[in-house]
């Protein structure tokens, strides 16, 4: 039997997770897809993730188009990235939306000359490469350039370039995008998945961006050597079934922080 509270439970955690660690600010947010429905998902009502705090504070959508569902009041306006991305990807569960300002300068340089790469190996998720979702590409005439990904059409836009696993239709190929100007989103199987891959996309653009500039300060003629191909896709495999580690710690942290509340109590161990 699901239990819904468990999913609220962890939802309201990976929050205030997400925000300990300066991944979201007031900003930002995270979903996760109901497991005893999968035509809806659930997301924070329009609120910074530090102060969720119940399931007064959650809201349910649904997956076809981001429009409420039992009353649902007050959403995110930019709910329509997690919509549109569980929509195109069955196997993804749960997605974030990040505006970390250690991701930010790299949707804002030419790829051409610096791009999002794998650093460490915690970081194999990212993949081969890391598309950049320019949604001044894709604006109709009467859209406001205001960055936002709030309609059907934004959100779905920006799932495309996630693009589909040949191998494993149901899937992503890519596991983060980043939004020029904007952010970044990366998707998951479970909250506790998505949670670590939001944690160390921050993490990884800090350590590229050290790099850079220590190699620059050397005089640029040093080499700054990234995971091969190879062991992106064998610490990927690792990052999948490691994601719990760091959950458990992370939970330990917020909840003894005294800065959060739960009121539906400590989400169950992974």
């Amino acid at each position: 039997m699901v239990n819904i509270t468990a999913t609220l439970s962890t939802l309201i955690t990976a929050n205030h997770i997400l925000h300990y660690h300066k991944v979201l600010d007031a900003m930002g947010h995270v979903s996760v897809r109901n497991p005893a429905n999968n035509a809806t998902f659930f997301i924070a009502l329009q609120m910074a993730p530090a102060i969720v705090s119940g399931p007064e504070d959650i809201g349910e959508y649904l997956v076809a188009d981001g429009s409420p569902v039992n009353g649902t009041v007050g959403g995110y306006a930019e709910r329509y990235i997690h919509s549109e991305v569980l929509k195109k990807f069955p196997d993804v569960n749960s997605v974030v939306h990040s505006h970390s300002e250690d991701v930010l300068p790299y949707t804002i340089l030419d790829a051409d000359e610096v791009q999002v790469e794998s650093t460490y190996h915690m970081t194999g998720f990212i993949g081969d490469s890391v598309p950049n979702f320019d949604i001044e590409s894709v604006y109709n005439a009467s859209d406001p350039r205001d960055m936002l990904v709030n309609t059907p059409y934004l959100g779905s836009e920006l799932a495309k370039l996630f693009e589909v696993n040949g191998t494993q239709p149901t899937s992503p190929l890519h596991t983060v995008v980043l939004q020029r100007g904007h952010g970044f989103v990366t998707v998951g199987a479970s909250v506790e998945q998505v949670v670590d891959y939001a944690y160390y996309a921050t993490s990884n653009a800090r350590v590229q961006t050290t790099a850079l500039l220590l190699n620059g300060a050397a005089g640029g003629g040093g080499k700054v050597k990234y995971l091969t191909a190879q062991e992106r896709r064998d610490c990927r495999n690792m990052n999948a079934w490691i994601a719990f580690k760091p959950w458990g710690q992370w939970v330990w942290e917020v909840e003894r922080s005294g800065i959060y509340e739960n009121s539906l109590g400590s989400p169950p161990e992974g």
